[in-house]
């Protein structure tokens, strides 16, 4: 495999992210490709991105993990993440990728873990240059979705004070009240090894308000004919199972939804066998390497 380092603009800001191309790729081939997308706070080196690419670097796809505004490598306001920024950045990735030697610009995908899952799932949804869409541990409505992520006894309401209090802050001082990311979106001690080095610890309020605001379930239905597949944990500790079935609901054809038992919101990062051979068939069913898509009535 050949890894390129490169940077792109979006937004006016310089952002870094990783290509690789497979090992015996010609000079002038052309594969498919795909953005694989960081989730919330994290950088393009977390293994909910890794595991991905390996994945779909070992099928024969080209791959672009990059670091979101304000992540890792990338210029931007540390902690203040924006939902529509990102969505802006996949969408510049992808304009840039279309350039590139080794990459068929006609074929295109994305796929995201968790925040990234909703990136992807929205930028799919407006951006007709997208060929496919993978959603892992994703989610659709940020309203419901942070209603079941602080579930125990006021914990929801705690959360709306902070939002209130963000942006009373703001209105009073014109800047950002800082939170910790666990604030945001709790996550339980024993998966917290997976928020890798250089990940955003304190956020502002306004990436709370922003997250709570956003929709990819809105525009998800906008995807089709073009193929889409939602992943989830049967029992995600993080961010409710619930988020990628509503998210289906609303999905036109061809969408397929998966639930996973024995595994938890970081299923890539987990390297469970059955989550890649799910994502490797339906690959070789609606977004092949090479050929035109199978017949469903095939298989």
């Amino acid at each position: 495999m050949v890894e390129q380092e490169i940077t792109f603009v979006s937004g006016g800001l310089t952002l870094a992210g990783t290509i690789t191309v497979p090992a015996g790729v010609g000079a002038d081939e052309k594969r498919p490709a795909f953005m694989v997308l960081h989730g919330f706070g994290s950088t393009r080196n977390a293994g909910n991105v890794r595991g991905p690419c390996a994945m779909l670097e070992k099928l024969g796809y080209v791959t672009l993990r990059f670091d979101m505004p304000g992540c890792g490598d990338s210029e931007g306001r540390r902690g203040h993440l924006v939902c529509l920024e990102q969505v802006a950045a996949t969408r510049d990735a992808l304009t840039f990728l279309t350039g590139h030697r080794n990459i068929d610009g006609a074929r295109i995908g994305v796929l995201g873990s968790s925040f990234g899952a909703a990136v992807s799932v929205y930028t799919a949804g407006v951006d007709p240059r997208v060929a496919a869409c993978v959603s892992a541990s994703g989610w659709g409505n940020g309203q419901t979705k942070f209603k079941g992520q602080h579930a125990g006894p006021g914990e929801y309401e705690r959360f709306l004070k902070m939002l209130e209090e963000g942006r009373a802050y703001r209105a009073r001082t014109g800047e950002s009240m800082m939170v910790s990311r666990y604030e945001i979106v709790p996550i339980p001690a024993h998966l917290r090894g997976h928020v890798v080095e250089k990940s955003a610890q304190q956020m502002t309020a306004e990436t709370a308000q922003g997250m709570f605001d956003f929709r990819a379930e809105d525009v998800i239905g906008q995807i089709a004919p073009r193929p889409c597949l939602l992943m989830h944990s049967s029992v995600d500790s993080v961010t409710p199972t619930q988020q990628s079935i509503d998210m289906f609901a609303r999905a036109g054809q061809p969408t397929e939804l998966h639930l996973f038992s024995g595994t938890d919101h970081f299923m890539f990062a987990e390297g469970n066998s059955r989550v890649h051979r799910v994502v490797s068939d339906w690959l070789e069913q609606f977004f092949p390497v090479s050929g035109k898509p199978a017949s469903p009535s095939t298989h």
